[in-house]
């Protein structure tokens, strides 16, 4: 089945590759902040992937509104295969952790922009993500329903959900936000009901409770630590580490270094009870990868953050997914921390592909 996939605020593009390697095309990729598209660029060099085939946008995706180009492409590219809008606008207006300002902030307001994308070209199908903040905050959920109202009027079919990272094999505790819409127009079935897709595919597990996690043990820098029984290894940070081969990644020396490594030294390998600086635990998953409003991850067992290479590893990336040594650290951290993570991309991506096949 031939299908096409536009990207919106694509980031490093987890999302959008998680999508080609299960058998979609990335037709065109808009970002608007040029350190994101260059990482998105170099990273899929690195890894021989194609160009897509409109190439690389830097702009701001409102501009799509009134772009005839645009226009002429989503229309002549209908004609040929199944099209479809990924994104996952902008979020921290609608953290839980952040200033809460909603679909008003100057976020909040790229979310309406993409459902108006979707209204205005029609694509098959549209994927939406976002924090589970935009579901479980009172004023944001209503903002949320009122959307998917408009594109149920619009004409699409709708599921969504909360979906946890860790039902997907990644090695972090990390909840978000997701909406399908499918356009009743292409459907062998016009009255078709797909509110139960993420409820039918992706069965919600209790991996936080069903093993013996860890808790916390002394830090020792360097030191060896036994594997626990009744662990999930697959998602403890040690097997993601040795998996990716971080030591000698090419991101692998990339951290940041304060003058003073006294505070490193007190706290607890697994101990993420802070609000700020949280050790991870070798032998468990991780909380959420989010690097803003001086959250700070330290390494399990050394004395320092962790590495640009041990947060691609956390999010599931391929072991030969790259980026460049020129872009600041800050820009690296911020990108990876809010991706969306390869394998629930890439899981979402299969699962969404073979209903089509069956229902297209």
């Amino acid at each position: 089945m031939d299908i096409g996939i536009f990207s919106f605020f694509s980031g490093v593009g987890l999302l959008d590759l998680g999508f080609e390697d299960s058998g979609y095309e990335v037709l065109e990729v808009f970002e608007k902040k040029q350190t994101f598209l260059e990482m998105y660029q170099y990273s899929r060099e690195k890894m021989d992937y194609n160009k897509p085939k409109y190439g690389y946008v830097l702009e701001d995706v409102e501009k799509l509104l009134i772009d005839n180009r645009f226009k002429e492409i989503i229309e002549e590219e209908k004609k040929e295969r199944i099209v479809g809008f990924i994104g996952g606008p902008p979020c921290p207006d609608f953290s839980i952790a952040g200033k809460n300002k909603g679909a008003e902030g100057e976020n909040g307001r790229l979310s309406t922009v993409y459902f108006e994308l979707i209204k205005q070209y029609n694509p098959t199908f549209f994927l939406f993500e976002n924090v589970k903040g935009i579901w479980k905050t009172k004023k944001n959920r209503q903002y949320i329903e009122m959307k998917i109202s408009e594109m149920q009027e619009l004409g699409y079919a709708i599921s969504f959900d909360i979906l946890n990272a860790l039902d997907f094999g990644v090695p972090q505790d990390r909840e978000r936000f997701f909406i399908i819409g499918i356009n009743k127009e292409f459907l062998k079935n016009k009255n078709k009901d797909i509110s139960d897709f993420f409820k039918n595919n992706f069965l919600k597990s209790e991996k936080k409770i069903s093993y013996n996690w860890p808790n916390t043990d002394k830090f020792s820098e360097g030191n060896t630590l036994k594997m626990p029984e009744n662990i999930d290894n697959s998602l403890s940070i040690e097997h993601w580490f040795k998996k990716n081969q971080v030591l000698t990644h090419e991101n692998g020396n990339e951290y940041f270094k304060p003058r003073s490594l006294l505070k490193f030294e007190t706290i607890a390998e697994g101990d993420i009870t802070k609000k700020s600086f949280k050790r991870l635990h070798r032998w468990r998953y991780s909380p959420t990868a989010a690097y803003g409003n001086n959250e700070v991850h330290l390494h399990p067992y050394l004395k320092r953050r962790l590495s640009v290479a041990e947060v691609l590893a956390i999010q599931s990336a391929p072991r030969d997914f790259k980026l460049p040594s020129d872009i600041s650290l800050s820009d690296k951290f911020k990108v990876v921390g809010n991706a969306v993570p390869y394998l629930m991309a890439n899981e979402i991506a299969k699962k969404l592909k073979s209903f089509l096949e069956e229902n297209y």
